[in-house]
């Protein structure tokens, strides 16, 4: 009997590490067994390439737990939306406040106030959902500007809550002779609501830029560079602060 095969896991399972959960996954791409940190669920996920090497997943987590207690201790604390909360929006403070009537978008000396009716978990739906609204008003805004740049028509902007990316591009396929115009497709992270102004930006462009090259080559870096210039500082802004991000909302 080989020295993993004392206990049975399934793809899926969640075992305990000294008192922390660990969610086992089998992913067919991957060669190895291995350990990622999921910052969006703040937990920690040990892969197998087979369902069979799942208990060598466990156990290779079980030997690690040190270096697991100190990633998921170094995540950022959740930010729920409760009434008296202050979450930056757009880089500046802005406070919940529960209030009866739909919500609404005030500014007050040095920040903003978004109110929205009800107790939680209520209030929290009501407060994302003005969120993602104010997300998806400022991101078709600059995705228009940074289109008509391009002189490319406007996209189809779609906003949802990705794990990975901040933002996506289908650019527009080339059809046959006599073909309507078809237009590209951009779909971005509401989340993007959370950083500043500048950032929110930037990943507008890069999107916006894929509508001309669907790559990462020089070529895309100098049409990015063309509309907000040098994107180093907001894409080393995202590095540092994405977690934190999708932290934000979070019970």
């Amino acid at each position: 009997m080989g020295l993993f095969n004392t206990q049975r896991y399934q793809d899926g399972d969640r075992i305990e590490v000294d008192g922390l959960t660990v969610r086992l996954r089998v992913s067919p791409r991957a060669r190895r067994v291995s350990l990622r940190l999921d910052s969006t669920r703040a937990e920690m996920v040990a892969s197998a390439p087979t369902p069979r090497r799942l208990a060598e997943a466990a156990a290779f987590a079980h030997q690690r737990r040190s270096w697991i207690a100190a990633q998921l201790a170094a995540l950022p604390p959740r930010a729920p939306f409760a009434p008296g909360a202050v979450i930056e929006v757009a880089g500046a403070p802005c406070r919940l406040v529960a209030r009866p009537g739909r919500p609404a978008w005030f500014s007050e000396p040095g920040g903003l106030v978004l109110t929205a009716p009800g107790e939680s978990p209520a209030f929290a739906r009501a407060v994302e959902r003005a969120m993602k609204a104010e997300a998806r008003r400022r991101l078709l805004e600059r995705t228009a500007v940074h289109a008509s740049a391009l002189e490319r028509p406007m996209p189809q902007v779609a906003i949802a809550d990705p794990r990975g990316r901040w933002g996506s591009c289908s650019p527009p396929r080339r059809k046959g002779f006599g073909a309507g115009i078809e237009v590209g497709r951009i779909r971005y992270s509401w989340r993007l609501i959370f950083a500043p102004e500048t950032v929110l930006d930037y990943v507008c462009a890069h999107e916006s830029a894929h509508l001309i090259e669907a790559n990462h080559s020089p070529r895309f870096w100098a049409v990015v560079h063309g509309l907000i210039g040098d994107a180093r500082p907001h894409r080393a802004w995202l590095r540092a602060n994405g977690a934190r991000l999708h932290a934000i909302g979070r019970d």
